[in-house]
């Protein structure tokens, strides 16, 4: 069976740049347009990675991995934060909400992948 990886982002480049790469690779990627769309889903969807912007509309990604990590659910998946922010201070504020990792946008699908592989097992 698959790994279902969930991608939050409000750019349809970025999501579909991430949807193809990661679904060559043999994943099921689950899209989602911000982070309120994004938890709704995650309420019926079994997603063993989740993969979000930090600059999003309505909920951000540091507001969504707070949301997670406070439901018992999905409390222990993986979340990995895009930012284009190099400052050690939103990566560090990503950190204490609970993110699993950050990867700095623009990113190469090889680094995207690695960082997906070294999170789940497929």
């Amino acid at each position: 069976m698959s790994k279902v990886i969930m991608v939050v982002d409000d750019s349809d480049i970025i999501r579909e740049m991430a949807t193809f790469v990661l679904e060559k690779s043999g994943f099921k990627v689950v899209a989602a347009v911000d982070g309120q769309e994004a938890f709704e889903k995650l309420e019926k969807t079994r997603v063993d990675l989740l993969i979000s912007d930090l600059h999003m509309p309505n909920m951000d990604g540091i507001a969504l991995t707070k949301a997670i990590r406070s439901e018992s659910l999905h409390r222990f998946m993986p979340v990995v934060l895009l930012t284009s922010e190099s400052q050690k201070d939103k990566i560090n504020e990503a950190r204490a909400a609970g993110a699993t990792g950050c990867l700095e946008k623009p990113f190469e699908p090889d680094q995207l992948l690695a960082t997906v592989k070294r999170l789940i097992r497929s």
